[in-house]
C-alpha cells in the first residue's frame, strides 16, 4: 500500500510542472462529482468552482423574491429582469478551507442545499438567459486554466477544449443513499423513496431540458463510482491526468 502510495504522488509530483489544464467534471446528481473536484483541486493546487452551487444560488435569489415555488411555476420573465441583481462570487472559508458561494456578498452555502432548492433548481437552470449568465461568469473565472469545475454541461459547452473531461455516474439507490446521508448529518431528514424519486425527476429535467441538456461529451471518459471509495477515484483520475502527460510528451517526440 505505501508504495501505491509514493507512485501515485510521484506521478502527481512531476505533473504539476507542466501546464496548467482544465479538467471538467459532469454527471447525474449525487455521484459526488463535487467531492472528486474539490480533491483533484487540492492535489493539483487549481482552483475549484462548484458550477452547480452558482445554479443554486440563483434559485435560492428566486425563491426569496417569490419568483418561484415548489408549487408556483417560475416567473421567468421578471427573473430574466432581476438577472443583474444576482452578484455571485466564491471565498475560501476559513473554517472548512472549501470554497464556499457568495450571493451578493452573503454566504448561501447553508441554505442552496435544502430540498426545496434541490426541488426546483432544474427549473430555474433550464432558463436561457439564467444558463448564458453563469456560463459567461464561468468561462470568466476559468479563463486562466489550472482550474476543476463539476456541473451538467463542463465538457459540452461550457469548456468543450478541456483537456480532461470526466463524466460520473453511480447506481440510483446508491446515489440516493448518500444525499440521504448527507442531509441527515444537516439535520434534514427524508426517506429514501422520497430522495431517490427527487433525483430520478432532476434526471430527467437535465437530460430533457432544451438549453445545454446533460449529455456525456464524446472525449469524456465514465467514471461509475457506485463501488469506489473517494481514494480510489481520485487515483484512477490522477492516473489519467499521468496517462495524458505521457501521451502529450509522445505526441510531442513525433512532430
Amino acid at each position: 500500500m505505501r508504495c501505491k502510495k509514493w507512485r501515485i504522488h510521484f506521478v502527481f509530483t512531476k505533473f504539476i510542472t507542466l501546464q496548467k489544464i482544465t479538467i471538467a467534471v459532469d454527471g447525474y446528481s449525487s455521484c459526488g462529482k463535487s467531492t472528486l473536484a474539490k480533491a483533484l483541486a487540492q492535489k493539483l493546487h487549481y482552483n475549484y468552482i462548484d458550477t452547480g452551487a452558482m445554479y443554486r444560488a440563483v434559485t435560492l435569489f428566486a425563491t426569496r423574491h417569490n419568483l418561484v415555488g415548489l408549487h408556483k411555476p417560475v416567473e421567468v420573465d421578471l427573473l430574466i429582469l432581476k438577472l443583474d441583481q444576482v452578484n455571485l462570487r466564491f471565498e475560501i472559508n476559513p473554517h472548512t478551507h472549501h470554497s464556499d458561494i457568495f450571493l451578493n456578498d452573503e454566504n448561501v452555502e447553508p441554505y442552496i442545499r435544502s430540498m426545496e432548492v434541490s426541488n426546483i433548481v432544474s427549473r430555474v437552470s433550464a432558463i436561457k438567459e439564467v444558463r448564458e449568465k453563469m456560463v459567461a461568469l464561468q468561462r470568466q473565472m476559468g479563463k486562466g486554466k489550472g482550474v476543476v469545475l463539476d456541473g451538467r454541461d463542463i465538457g459540452t459547452h461550457v469548456f468543450p477544449k478541456a483537456e480532461l473531461k470526466l463524466f460520473m455516474t453511480a447506481d440510483t439507490d446508491v446515489r440516493a443513499r448518500r444525499r440521504h446521508d448527507e442531509y441527515s448529518s444537516k439535520g434534514q431528514y427524508f426517506s429514501l423513496e422520497e430522495i431517490k424519486l427527487n433525483l430520478l425527476k432532476r434526471d430527467q429535467e437535465d437530460i430533457n431540458r432544451k438549453e445545454s441538456p446533460l449529455i456525456k461529451a464524446d472525449d469524456a471518459v465514465v467514471l461509475d463510482n457506485s463501488e469506489l471509495t473517494r481514494e480510489e477515484q481520485l487515483e484512477f483520475v490522477l492516473k489519467l491526468i499521468a496517462d495524458l502527460h505521457f501521451l502529450s510528451k509522445e505526441e510531442q517526440s513525433h512532430h
